[in-house]
């Protein structure tokens, strides 16, 4: 049950907006025991980022919210992917781009809790 929030500062086509929801869903196998069927995902573009203090070049903050834990190399491998699909779909460079993970054991889905 993981959900990716995106948010960046540029401006996103529909086509950008839709290659990067299937690359991320194709990532976030990369954690054990996860795969798109259960993935959510937001992209917002158009933010408000600022990084350094600037907002002239491309930024973007991914939040990873994952049902469970996994180990560091597994977030490592994700965040890694994450750039490589960010840089390449919108333009952003990885050194200009935030991923933060976070992890529950309680999430309800279907009017029940897991």
């Amino acid at each position: 049950m993981p959900f990716i929030d995106v948010k960046t500062s540029c401006e996103l086509n529909s086509d950008k907006i839709s290659q990067i929801k299937t690359e991320l869903g194709k990532a976030i196998s990369l954690i054990p025991g996860k795969s798109e069927a259960w993935l959510m995902v937001n992209i917002s573009d158009n933010c408000n980022l600022y990084f350094k203090g600037t907002d002239d070049k491309n930024t973007a903050f991914v939040n990873v919210s994952i049902f469970g834990e996994t180990s560091k190399s597994n977030l490592e491998n994700l965040t890694c992917e994450i750039c490589k699909i960010l840089e390449n779909s919108a333009g952003i460079p990885s050194d200009r781009i935030y991923v933060k993970f976070e992890f529950s054991d309680k999430w309800g889905y279907n009017n029940f809790m897991f």
